[in-house]
């Protein structure tokens, strides 16, 4: 029995939009394999490092559907070998260079980062034989790793119009996910942590209860979801109000229907406790971020990965875009920044694991001695923060799951593990939130935004009207009516919004998001016909099938209409 204070996940959020066969640099699959090389491989290495050291450690990763599929395709495997072989030519090429130009300090650089690529590339191939998901099942299986899932393409379950969409997100992506890790997923991390409590909404025929989002997860038996700390410990107000006007078509007035208990908590919480949510209770839990540790990385203004000693991320070499200049410290331009040192920067991930190592022992001692209770943190992350934008990221990752796997007043766990072990004791009225700007759904739908739903919910519409007219279809008709929802489960990617507001590509986002739009309806123009196809469309098909080719085993009869339909949930 543990004589520990706590227990600690980290929970790593792991996504990237469909990108495969849609443009390569500046946006596109190029992301990915960016993602493979400086994030994904670099913490398998990590993480089976540390099993060869003996190290008992237990962490979550979250891996979204969409991601999974990617990772998974041959053509992605293919793509990322040349992306990798050419980096490291790139590195060799300036070996050369700064050896003509009498620069050893640069030269050096060169040859390590060479040698960087090199390892990536032969890890990628040899060590995990091409299979980043393969090597996570194995993970999973030895009890390493608990794998959460997501929504199939990271739509954003609040502000879709029918619950049929939000079922057919969950149910695709969890086949996907059983397929893949073969087993059913215990946790979740809801997309963009965005949670919208029951409600009920005027509709023509009369009111019509639209359930909570653990009403879908308790559906599918999910365990445990994640949500923002200030859902659960409150502050600023960022659920909506009874009456307000708010809603997917613009002005639906929702009414929310919270029927509290004496056991259920409406004052704040913490989030070094779980909790069990809403209609689901006794079924799904939430655990909230912990934002006490999460900000020592997260903070702009004294996280690490600001430290001066760390890789630059934003300059590049300008003939072979490498990066080999540090940090430097607080307002230097691009171009003064001195270069990288290796060394340093291992010195300082030592030193700022050590920190973060004991912040989480010193948070749930000091909880157990002032609640008497054992408590938990969830340090909650998007996975390509580590390597990708913080170069030493996974480094720290490492030597942090070393210091705290030895430690006498943590246990590490797992999110679905602890919710096992620890069962919740109390429901939390959690208000509509996601983990964007202002806690709310500003960052997905606002004035640059808002021409994308209308087409979002006429296309849900238009889903469910072709199941209820083909409930039974078979052969091309059944290919015309699948593809046709893998290109409404792409359009409803949280993801086109967010690129567009944040203006990190603007125009990119805008035109696959456009382009999904057009090919569902092109097929249900197809579908709606109900002749056969001809041939024109029948090469159309083929073409569409190959471009957008993720979860092979969707079923169309997902989006079968469930307005007012909902799962009651067996207690």
């Amino acid at each position: 029995m543990s004589n520990a204070a706590g227990a600690f996940t980290f929970v790593l959020h792991s996504h990237l939009p469909y990108a495969r066969q849609a443009g390569m640099w500046p946006h596109g699959e190029e992301w990915l394999h960016e993602a493979i090389a400086e994030t994904y491989v670099p913490l398998l290495i990590a993480l089976y490092d540390l099993i060869e050291e003996g190290i008992q450690f237990r962490i979550t990763v979250s891996v979204t559907p969409i991601l999974t599929e990617q990772l998974a395709d041959p053509l992605i495997k293919e793509h990322f070998l040349t992306y990798a072989e050419e980096r490291a030519a790139w590195a060799a090429a300036d070996i050369s260079r700064f050896d003509d130009a009498n620069d050893p300090e640069m030269k050096q650089l060169a040859i390590h980062f060479h040698h960087w690529y090199s390892r990536m590339l032969s890890s990628f191939r040899d060590r995990f034989q091409s299979d980043i998901i393969g090597a996570l099942r194995r993970l999973q299986n030895d009890g390493y790793v608990d794998i959460s899932t997501s929504a199939a393409t990271h739509g954003y379950l609040p502000l879709l119009g029918r619950d049929s969409s939000i079922h057919a997100q969950l149910e695709t992506g969890l086949t996907a996910y059983e397929t893949h890790f073969g087993q059913r997923p215990r946790a979740i991390w809801l997309p963009e942590c965005a949670y919208r409590p029951a409600y009920w909404e005027d509709a023509d025929d009369g009111d019509v209860l639209r359930p909570g989002i653990e009403s879908f997860l308790a559906a599918q038996g999910i365990q445990v979801f994640f949500t923002e700390t200030h859902s659960v410990e409150g502050g600023n107000p960022v659920g909506k109000a009874a009456g307000e006007a708010i809603g997917p078509y613009g002005e639906i007035a929702r009414r929310y229907t919270i029927e509290l208990t004496p056991s259920e908590q409406v004052e704040p919480g913490t989030t070094y406790r779980a909790y069990w949510v809403g209609d689901a209770a006794g079924q799904v839990a939430v655990l909230g971020r912990n934002s006490h540790s999460s900000q020592q990385v997260w903070s702009g203004d004294f996280g690490y990965p600001g430290d001066a000693s760390y890789r630059e991320f934003h300059r590049k070499d300008g003939v072979s875009g490498m990066q080999y200049w540090r940090i430097g410290g607080p307002g230097l331009d691009l171009g003064s920044k001195p270069t990288y040192d290796p060394r340093r920067a291992q010195e300082r991930v030592v030193g700022h694991a050590q920190h973060f190592v004991g912040l989480v022992e010193e948070l749930l001692v000091g909880y157990k001695a002032e609640h008497d209770e054992y408590g938990v943190i969830a340090s909650n992350y998007d996975t390509e923060l580590f390597g990708h934008w913080w170069f030493e990221g996974v480094d720290w990752l490492k030597e942090v799951l070393r210091g705290l796997a030895t430690s006498d007043k943590v246990d590490l766990t797992s999110a679905s593990a602890f919710i096992e072990d620890h069962p919740p004791t109390k429901v939390m009225a959690l208000p509509e939130s996601s983990w964007g700007s202002g806690g709310n759904h500003f960052t997905w739908q606002n004035k640059d935004t808002e021409w994308m739903w209308p087409s979002i919910h006429a296309a849900e519409l238009r889903m469910e009207a072709l199941v209820a007219r083909f409930s039974n279809a078979s052969g091309p008709q059944a290919d015309i009516l699948n593809q046709a929802a893998r290109e409404l489960l792409l359009l409803q990617s949280s993801d086109w919004p967010f690129l567009v507001t944040t203006g990190q590509a603007k125009e990119y986002a805008s035109q696959r998001f456009t382009e999904h739009v057009d090919r569902f309806e092109s097929l249900a123009t197809i579908a709606e016909r109900g002749d056969e196809l001809t041939g024109d469309e029948s090469e159309m098909l083929a073409a569409l099938a190959e471009r957008d080719n993720p979860f092979p085993a969707i079923d169309y009869r997902s989006f079968a209409e469930r307005q007012g339909h909902a799962e009651r949930v067996v207690r």
